[in-house]
């Protein structure tokens, strides 16, 4: 029989108290995820060549008229704030200065997939649907291809679509975003 002891879930006020206590350093990649504390995986060059090389085409579509973001936290509730590969945001003229982006500020989530496919998958992408998070790309690069998740629902996404590298990649949340897949995959 297993015996499973209780856990101690912390909220992203105490992640912060934890930080500034310098029980992390700044060089410590972890991420508050259903209130654990979680390390994430290191990125390797396929991953970073991917989230840098997607960044540059949103940048280019999305323009002045949002914020593409890469590689920074977005607070999903007091007990979730992830980092995302990237996350296209409302724009906001102070880009956020004084909290990072909610829910609510959040178009489109991308989490690039090299080792840590069952993580995004199974657990932030659920995370992200229960936030009301409207769109999230899992680009999995080992596979090639990239899941597409719309519609969010307190159990989940209602609409899930893979697209292959002979595809289009076409954003609900943000119509201007579309690119192919192949550029991302590459």
């Amino acid at each position: 029989m297993a015996v499973q002891a209780p856990r101690r879930l912390f909220t992203v006020g105490e992640f912060y108290q934890m930080a500034d206590a310098g029980i992390f350093s700044e060089d410590d990649r972890v991420e508050l995820l259903a209130g654990e504390i979680v390390e994430m995986s290191p990125i390797g060059s396929r991953h970073a060549s991917c989230v840098d090389r997607l960044a540059r085409s949103l940048h280019q579509q999305a323009g002045s008229s949002l914020i593409v973001r890469t590689q920074s936290p977005v607070r999903l509730d007091d007990h979730s704030e992830p980092q995302p590969d990237i996350a296209v945001i409302r724009y906001r003229e102070d880009f956020y200065r004084d909290a990072h982006p909610g829910p609510a500020d959040v178009l489109l989530i991308v989490e690039v997939a090299d080792t840590s496919v069952d993580v995004d998958r199974g657990v932030k992408v659920p995370l992200y649907a229960r936030a009301g998070i409207p769109e999230v790309w899992v680009v999995d690069l080992s596979d090639r291809f990239v899941d597409v998740y719309q519609d969010p629902h307190r159990d989940g996404y209602r609409q899930h679509r893979r697209i292959g590298p002979r595809d289009q990649l076409t954003s609900v949340s943000v119509p201007a975003l579309s690119l192919p897949a192949a550029d991302v995959l590459a």
